[in-house]
């Protein structure tokens, strides 16, 4: 089948390259022709494991292909996707500005029946106004439907959780659209939830809140596991054995990023109150994670008089391993209270320090191995558990540092393991 794919971010790249891993004949529409020479090029403009691979694979191969003309790619595709950003506004709603610009392109160039699918996560509805938004901005006599198909993959694993995803789901309001995408995904061999547009919006939504609701719940223990005496892994572990809580997203840390879970929670809470409905879990997950963040810097605050002079280690800065995505990571939460009251910040990622520079050019050094941000630092903050940094052991604290002082967030060492190497540590609920 033709498809189109508008966006070349981790929803539009990662779906086109899948599709045409999958035979598909699709090519990616972005605004910025240094970006498609880049990919043209055999080059990712995201770090994401096999994604490369399977670009130049399907390149080479002739089913992938890259573009800014979108009227050439639009006009006559069996299905276009749109894989937009949807950016977080100041009040929490989502901004669809890239949504309704891609809408527009549509419909000004297509000359043929086609299916329109929202890839990109949006507010319950958004599906009923893209469409009649493009009926209403028709140049050419022809009939397009749009359908949602909301993204469940996690950066990192993106093209895994693609090819190899547990579901998909699909929403739709006539059996054309719906034949339409179960053709697109046979190849995939993966089940397929087909509900109609609003459900299939809601439940992209809901899971995200879900996981994320997960998430600040078991950071909310781990701070009572601290006051109590209690330990948050033994925790974890005992609740893992329960088949109705499982063993995922069970571990204690300094809170969620990325582009996922922050936007979605703040915009679920935004839609129910403009319906005045207040949802009370989604916002203490909100609240929780918020402080969360920063709570190891405001223990090393009580344990130093001051970090004026200090050489501070920062071991990883993106939101989580596998990705180069800055977006909400609690790095850079404390590494701007770490500069306000002058730490001298060394800071080490194995992939996501080029990002970092773009935020922060000449504020702190940035080292190219971990041992370098060691040498000599009177504290360290671990904030991402890149495998480079778990194979720290607890002896080379103790041999770099001129102080070992750690503070972990995401709970990589045994306390025992530390302890016995000479290293102060601090975790979270433990």
């Amino acid at each position: 089948m033709k498809i189109a794919v508008a966006g070349t971010g981790y929803v539009g790249l990662v779906a086109g390259v899948c599709f045409a891993e999958k035979g598909h004949d699709v090519i990616c529409v972005d605004v910025d022709e240094k970006k498609v020479e880049y990919m043209k090029s055999g080059h990712s403009p995201i770090y994401e494991q096999q994604l490369e691979e399977l670009m130049v694979k399907n390149y080479e191969e002739g089913r992938l292909d890259y573009t800014t003309d979108y009227k050439m790619a639009y006009k006559d595709a069996d299905a276009i996707f749109i894989g937009v950003g949807t950016p977080e506004l100041p009040d929490g709603s989502a901004n669809l500005e890239y949504v309704a610009n891609v809408s527009r392109q549509i419909a000004e160039s297509v000359e043929k029946d086609c299916l329109v699918v929202v890839k990109s996560t949006v507010p319950i509805g958004t599906n009923d106004k893209v469409e009649q938004f493009i009926k209403d901005s028709l140049v050419h006599n022809v009939k397009v439907e749009v359908a949602s198909n909301p993204e469940f993959l996690a950066q990192g694993t993106a093209v895994r959780d693609t090819l190899e995803a547990k579901r998909i789901v699909i929403g739709t309001e006539s059996r054309e659209a719906e034949k339409i995408l179960m053709e697109i995904y046979r190849p995939f061999n993966i089940p397929i939830v087909s509900v109609n547009r609003r459900s299939a919006e809601m439940i992209k939504y809901a899971s995200n809140d879900f996981l994320a609701l997960k998430i600040s719940y078991m950071n909310d223990i781990a701070n009572l596991c601290e006051l109590v005496g209690a330990d948050i892994e033994d925790v974890a572990w005992g609740m893992s054995y329960d088949p109705r809580i499982g063993s995922n997203f069970l571990n204690a840390g300094i809170g969620y990023g990325g582009s996922c879970f922050p936007k979605d929670t703040k915009a679920l809470k935004y839609l129910a109150s403009k319906y005045g409905y207040k949802l009370r879990t989604v916002e203490a997950a909100v609240d929780v994670n918020a402080e969360q963040k920063t709570k190891l810097f405001y223990k090393a605050a009580d344990r130093l008089i001051t970090f004026k002079g200090l050489k501070v280690a920062v071991l990883g800065l993106t939101f989580k391993p596998g990705t180069d995505d800055l977006r909400e990571a609690p790095s850079i939460d404390n590494i701007e209270l770490l500069l306000k009251h002058g730490a001298d910040i060394y800071a080490f990622d194995p992939v996501g320090m080029e990002n970092f520079k773009k935020k922060y050019p000449t504020q702190i050094t940035y080292v190219k191995e971990p041992a370098d941000a060691l040498k000599d630092a009177n504290v360290c903050f671990i904030f991402t558990e890149w495998a480079d940094i778990k194979a720290i052991t607890p002896e080379d604290y103790k041999e770099f540092m001129r102080t070992p002082l750690v503070y972990d967030g995401r709970n990589i060492y045994k306390k025992d393991k530390m302890k016995n190497a000479g290293v102060e540590y601090y975790s979270i609920g433990r």
